[in-house]
C-alpha cells in the first residue's frame, strides 16, 4: 500500500514536504491563526457547555422553577429549551463571521505560500 501522495500534473508545484509543514506550524503566522481560533472558539465552547449543562441540571434538581408557567401551556422549561437551538444557532453564525473576517484570510495566506503561489 502506497502512502506517497501520487505526482503533479505537468506544470503544478509538488506537494510541500513534511519539513515544509513543520516550519510553516512554527511560523509566527501560524501561531497568530492558531491563537485567534482558540481564542474565539475555546470561551465559547465552555460558555456553551456550561449553559446546556445549567440547563440539564435545572431539568433534573428543579422541577418546580422548570415548570413555572409563564403564559398558557409555555413553561419555564420550554423557554430554556428554545433557548438552547437559538444559541446553538447564533454561536454558528458569530463563528462564521469571525471565520470569514480573521481566521480565513490567514489560512488563505499561509496556504498560498505553502503551494507556491506568494
Amino acid at each position: 500500500m502506497a502512502t506517497d501522495a501520487p505526482p503533479p500534473a505537468k506544470g503544478e508545484r509538488p506537494l510541500p514536504s513534511a519539513e515544509e509543514f513543520s516550519e510553516v506550524q512554527q511560523s509566527a503566522e501560524f501561531v497568530e491563526l492558531r491563537r485567534s481560533f482558540r481564542s474565539f472558539a475555546f470561551p465559547l465552547t465552555i460558555a456553551f457547555v456550561a449553559w446546556y449543562l445549567l440547563y440539564v441540571l435545572l431539568s433534573n434538581y428543579a422541577g418546580g422553577f422548570m415548570g413555572t408557567k409563564l403564559f398558557g401551556n409555555i413553561n419555564v422549561a420550554f423557554v430554556f429549551g428554545i433557548a438552547q437551538f437559538v444559541t446553538t444557532f447564533l454561536i454558528a453564525w458569530w463563528y462564521s463571521r469571525h471565520a470569514a473576517a480573521k481566521l480565513d484570510p490567514k489560512a488563505e495566506a499561509i496556504k498560498s505560500r505553502m503551494e507556491g503561489g506568494a
